[in-house]
């Protein structure tokens, strides 16, 4: 395990095994706070000074626009983390509130990006260091960054939506780098439940086999990468 001390700010509600992925796949010391019940570090102090040396917030069975008042106050945090300099991944719900929180908009799509897609990048970013032109990767959700943040760049999409962003030291993925097998399979039969056909449940559960998981292994590769750009410590960004 690496030296980092990673903050895991969980916003998923409920039970769910998100603090158990991310501990899986952060080769780093992990501390989780449950955002979703209004469980918070303490705010970095006057002169800057914070105990952990990056963050990562997590997917949520939430929309980012329901404005919580958790949301409110994770909003304020994570702007303040970002004008320090401070390292940020946000994964899926979490690349969304990120770009909102600082400067874009998110809204709803009119049906779910479900199962393995193929993801292509832009950009040369660190985040995708060692990564192909294109990959596959697990997605889940029916919400989408349409506008990044000023001074924002695009990193990766798809023929359906923004896939991963930076601004500063500040990083967001739409994708699922994080998931296992399993998970991937409770997710997909869980959508059940929200209203999604039985026709694209069923297509993307024939889809969750081992062989097809094991295309998105590479992903995972976004979590190394982070984390050798939270090695540098907080920086000052160049937004506006």
């Amino acid at each position: 395990m690496s030296e980092h001390h990673v903050a895991l700010f969980d916003a998923s509600v409920g039970d769910t095994p998100a603090e158990r992925n991310f501990r899986r796949e952060l080769d780093a010391s992990v501390t989780a706070f449950k955002v979703s019940e209004s469980d918070f570090p303490g705010w970095p102090g006057a002169d800057g000074s914070w105990p952990y040396d990056a963050v990562v917030v997590s997917g949520s069975q939430t929309a980012v626009y329901d404005r919580e008042p958790w949301m409110e106050t994770l909003a304020e945090l994570v702007r303040d983390l970002h004008e320090l300099g401070v390292p940020m991944l946000g994964v899926c719900w979490g690349h969304q509130f990120l770009a909102q929180s600082l400067g874009g908009c998110v809204a709803a799509m009119d049906a779910y990006e479900l199962g393995y897609r193929r993801i292509e990048r832009y950009d040369d970013s660190p985040l995708f260091a060692g990564l192909p032109g294109e990959f596959v990767a697990f997605e889940t959700h029916s919400d989408e960054v349409l506008r990044l943040p000023p001074g924002a760049v695009e990193l990766a999409g798809n023929e359906t939506s923004c896939q991963a962003f930076s601004l500063g030291p500040t990083f967001g993925v739409q994708f699922h780098p994080e998931y296992d097998l399993e998970t991937a399979r409770e997710v997909i039969e869980g959508k059940r439940e929200e209203g999604v056909s039985d026709a694209t449940v069923d297509a993307a559960l024939a889809e969750a086999t081992p062989e097809r998981h094991a295309e998105s292994e590479a992903a995972k590769r976004v979590f190394e990468n982070f984390l050798a750009v939270a090695e540098h410590g907080p920086t000052a960004t160049t937004a506006d």
